[in-house]
């Protein structure tokens, strides 16, 4: 992690009020203990570390309640005063979801940012992927990203301003060397949505853009290089086996600090219904990113 003062200052951040859903983190026995270490955050912990930097108030959930916990913890640590709470939820209910924007309407009475963090991969092609296991993609990674628009959209609209953050993949802009179908449909899904609902509520006062994070060093990856289990275990030598154009996988923080770039309305003010892509030129390459 570097210096506090190296990363970005947008003043116009100051007070709002961020929702996160995804914003705890796969847990690392040993990274874990080492707050300050690059590889021991994930895209959501960075993320919200990053908008309590610039003054945001965070409510945030997660599927795993001590994840969440351990984000807010590690975030009030380095931010003194700053306002943080999380939830336990399920982003494929809508009732959790709705629950979740209400609570944060009754402590905040607003939401100028919404981060939908959430998604995992499940390996598989058309014809061996079962059909639950497909389903169970499509409403984590996709799902999740409606239900929380749904909820939260009025509410930004009746604002007139607001700022929505979909962390979507290059998995759905292209084919990265492993079967991962659900996947990769349901975040190129993801990315045309971002798109569309951009264009629908820019008369609105309203910015919807998306991420889409190339081979990204989080601590997912990193608990694979332990994992008794051999997939695993070959998942994590070809995403460390990288033909990325940097040489490097990315991290955490540079999802982090575009994340927060979008967010800005001083900083990413004409900037809607767009695809950020943070990889390192690797979309850009002739590789698929599996060396």
């Amino acid at each position: 992690m570097a210096h506090i003062t190296d990363y970005p200052l947008y003043p116009d951040l100051q007070g709002k009020v961020a929702l996160v859903l995804g914003i705890g983190q796969a847990r690392v026995p040993d990274a874990d203990e080492d707050a300050t270490a690059p590889t021991s955050w994930g895209n959501g912990a960075a993320i919200a570390w990053m908008l309590a930097h610039n003054g945001v108030a965070l409510f945030g959930c997660d599927i795993d309640l001590i994840a969440a916990q351990q984000t807010a913890e590690r975030v009030l640590a380095s931010h003194a005063g700053a306002v943080v709470d999380v939830w336990h939820a399920d982003v494929t209910s809508a009732s959790d979801i709705q629950q979740l924007v209400d609570a944060c309407m009754a402590k905040h009475g607003r939401i100028d940012i919404l981060v939908n963090n959430v998604g995992a991969t499940a390996a598989g092609d058309p014809a061996t992927m079962s059909e639950q296991v497909w389903d169970a993609q499509i409403h984590l990674n996709l799902k999740s990203v409606y239900l929380s628009m749904h909820a939260v959209l009025p509410i930004m609209e009746q604002q007139g301003c607001g700022a929505i953050v979909n962390n979507a993949s290059i998995a759905g802009v292209q084919y990265l060397g492993k079967p991962q179908v659900a996947y990769n449909a349901a975040k190129a899904a993801v990315i045309h949505l971002t798109k569309v609902t951009g264009c629908i509520y820019a008369a609105r006062g309203v910015r919807v853009n998306a991420l889409a994070p190339g081979l990204m060093f989080t601590p997912l990856v990193e608990r694979m290089a332990s994992s008794k289990d051999p997939d695993e275990q070959v998942t994590f030598k070809k995403i460390t086996q990288h033909n990325v154009p940097m040489g490097r996988m990315g991290t955490a923080w540079d999802v982090a600090s575009a994340a927060v770039f979008l967010a800005s309305h001083r900083a990413a003010g004409y900037i809607t219904s767009q695809t950020l892509v943070v990889d390192g030129g690797l979309t850009s390459s002739t590789g698929t990113g599996f060396g």
